[in-house]
């Protein structure tokens, strides 16, 4: 009696799909959202210490390291933000069919990028050139 042919791997069976890719990042946004609380933590315990190490925390916040990394938490904000509100019409059922679904994951992505860079405009000209 002749054996059934055993399934591959799922590495070896299936094609990188957009989906993929956005799942992906909606996870590393994730985690790169919690990584930029501490930040945050830091930022505002600087303020709560008094004027010398709140002063010391803004420069150290505005050195150009740490303004690449505010920049891709604000990205990652912006993406994860567009993405869940995708992920809440799934929850509801809309938005399931192929087409519909490859579009608005474009519109996540692009959206966040121009979300964030209006964003990060606005901020800088209301805190006075900092950001």
């Amino acid at each position: 009696m002749a054996q059934p042919e055993r399934p591959l791997s799922p590495f070896m069976q299936y094609r990188w799909q957009y989906t993929n890719t956005l799942s992906i990042l909606h996870r590393i946004t994730g985690i790169l959202l919690s990584l930029c609380f501490f930040v945050l933590v830091y930022w505002l315990a600087a303020a709560a210490s008094g004027p010398e190490r709140y002063a010391a925390a803004l420069a150290t916040i505005g050195s150009p390291l740490v303004r690449l990394l505010l920049i891709g938490g604000l990205f990652s904000f912006c993406y994860h933000l567009l993405n869940g509100i995708r992920h809440l019409f799934w929850d509801a059922g809309y938005g399931f069919e192929l087409p519909i679904a490859r579009k608005t994951g474009w519109a996540a992505a692009i959206g966040a990028v121009v979300l964030t860079a209006v964003l990060w405009i606005v901020l800088g000209a209301s805190l006075g050139g900092v950001a």
